[in-house]
């Protein structure tokens, strides 16, 4: 059963390696630092779709799709605010991402337009996936139980995000190559993963 259960949930996240179950730990000792860093990857988050949209502006679908996501990585972004806020804390600077930055090394340059868009919707699928996982961690580990339901109300808007960018991308490429490349994806994202030390004052 346990066994089962696992394997629905890496089906449905789409990730090959869990978080360093000593992430969890850390992040509950450094609220404000996770808070901060949380504002900024949805600040990100909601800059990435407008990106798009602008690169593409003549894909309906795309459009469609991505205007609502926007609205709501920035209503995400105004309530982490408001979390931090609560707490007596103000809005600290962005810092360097090592993750995504790794993360856009894997992104396939040259080929076809529909390609690189392609990557690019992956890259921003696995984003969700990983901030899903991570925001699962936060909801059942944090004492703090407004921040657990916060964040448990997150990941099930980041798992529909998640999905709404896989499904994107096979408007784009056949579905069997979205997801041959996708697999391609999740095994650089755990190497990634591997790489990185869990460190307190970073959601990823």
């Amino acid at each position: 059963m346990i066994k089962a259960m696992e394997a629905k949930e890496k089906y449905t996240l789409g990730l090959e390696m869990a978080t360093d179950p000593r992430w969890a730990d850390i992040a509950s000792h450094h609220i404000r630092d996770i808070l901060t860093d949380h504002a900024w990857c949805e600040q990100k988050a909601a800059s990435s779709c407008i990106s798009l949209i602008i690169q593409y502006p003549d894909r309906v679908r795309l459009v469609e799709t991505l205007t609502p996501i926007v609205a709501e990585e920035w209503a995400h972004f105004s309530r982490v605010l408001e979390e931090l806020n609560k707490r007596g804390f103000t809005l600290g600077a962005a810092r360097k991402d090592e993750y995504i930055e790794a993360l856009m090394r894997v992104v396939k340059k040259g080929g076809s337009r529909e390609q690189y868009l392609v990557e690019k919707l992956l890259m921003n699928a696995m984003v969700e996936a990983r901030s899903c996982e991570r925001f699962r961690i936060l909801s059942k580990n944090l004492s703090d139980k407004a921040l657990c339901d916060f964040y448990h109300e997150l990941m099930i808007s980041e798992a529909g995000h998640y999905k709404s960018f896989l499904l994107l991308a096979k408007e784009y490429l056949p579905a069997d190559r979205v997801m041959e490349r996708w697999r391609e994806w999740v095994a650089a994202e755990a190497d990634i993963l591997r790489a990185i030390v869990p460190r307190g004052d970073r959601m990823h």
